[in-house]
């Protein structure tokens, strides 16, 4: 019998949409649409919270990935065009194709308001007021993930090429692509969302790994890996460290496996069907890149 007090500070503490209406759906027969038998208030939560252990998880992955591509595209940068804060306030300072200029010009503009106007980060005005220059390398400390990803889709060439060399598994075409999709993860998991389902629009490359670990296609399009959190599992294992990606590795596992043993309300099949996950998904270490 669900503990009733517990119910209700769950509801209060969580929210009824976010918990009821975000997870009740793995409890329901998809045909029917009814709950499936012996189903409870308890079962939510605990995909709740098994979902809540995700994000954390994920997020501070990352984050390590996020302070990587802040570190290199600074250095990237200023190396070829210098430290003034002119440099990455001019619009030359990217690609030039003219498809490419409302997003430069956007780009700019929150760079300039961060570097010129912004009170909210100490570290800015006393390099705007001691110094008279933001340098790339301080300012990028005050921009998000998603705005790094698309600095890094316009730079030139060169500067593109000189980032990627720092990701040695990833070429820039797929270092883009992958960035545009962690991003959205990233959102996902600071937002409190649902994340062991959730899909994305934007599709990962076809990695390697994929065809290496056997995952199975439909057509010509490999039907797990390329927008679903299975794919940001091998795209970390494309950008960490083999060490932190390891670790990583080891604490999803024992996520999953804890979740699976405390909890008969969803089965193995179905929570890697919801994942995205391959039956040998832990393989992800098994190839060579």
């Amino acid at each position: 019998m669900p503990n009733e007090d517990a119910a209700k500070d769950a509801l209060r503490d969580i929210g009824y949409f976010a918990l009821v209406n975000g997870y009740k759906d793995l409890l329901r027969d998809p045909m029917t649409r009814t709950y499936r038998p012996g189903s409870s208030f308890d079962d939510v939560v605990a995909i709740f919270e098994f979902d809540d252990a995700l994000r954390n998880l994920l997020l501070n992955s990352l984050a390590a990935v996020e302070r990587k591509l802040r570190s290199t595209v600074s250095y990237a940068f200023c190396e070829r065009h210098g430290e003034a804060q002119a440099a990455y306030l001019n619009t030359t300072s990217y690609n030039p194709a003219d498809r490419h200029a409302p997003k430069v010009a956007r780009l700019v503009g929150i760079l300039d308001k961060l570097a010129n106007r912004s009170m909210d980060q100490g570290y800015l005005v006393h390099y705007r007021k001691c110094h008279g220059n933001v340098p790339l390398w301080v300012l990028v400390n005050a921009v998000t993930f998603g705005q790094m990803s698309t600095m890094f889709s316009l730079m030139l060439p060169g500067d593109r090429a000189a980032v990627a060399k720092q990701f040695e598994h990833v070429n820039e075409r797929e270092l883009e692509q992958i960035l545009k999709v962690l991003v959205l993860y990233r959102n996902v998991c600071a937002h409190g969302e649902r994340l062991l389902s959730y899909r994305t629009n934007v599709a990962l490359p076809d990695l390697p790994l994929l065809g290496k670990m056997g995952v199975p296609k439909r057509g010509t399009q490999y039907s797990m890996g390329k927008r679903d959190l299975f794919g940001v599992v091998v795209a970390l294992r494309h950008l960490m460290p083999p060490a932190k990606f390891r670790a990583f590795k080891q604490r999803l596992g024992s996520l999953v496996e804890r979740f699976l043993h405390d909890n008969e309300s969803v089965g193995r099949k179905e929570l890697f069907a919801h994942m995205g996950f391959p039956e040998n998904w832990k393989d992800v270490t098994r190839y060579r890149l």
